[in-house]
């Protein structure tokens, strides 16, 4: 993810296996991990973050 300061605006949502995009949150960087950190295993396996130049799979992202 090339936008990583913590108030970067970004959408948390998770893509279902069906393909739908569920919007979780739109706001700060840091406030969507944080939700993100909250949610099931199972749901947290489908969480994307997409700032407006990149797109990052939320465990991608914390396994840096």
């Amino acid at each position: 993810m090339r936008t990583t300061y913590d108030s970067a605006t970004v959408r948390l949502y998770h893509l279902g296996d069906d393909g739908a995009a569920t919007t979780i949150l739109y706001g700060p960087l840091s406030q969507a991990l944080h939700v993100a950190q909250q949610q099931p295993a199972d749901v947290q396996d489908g969480l994307y973050l997409a700032t407006d130049n990149d797109v990052v799979a939320y465990l991608d992202l914390i396994e840096q």
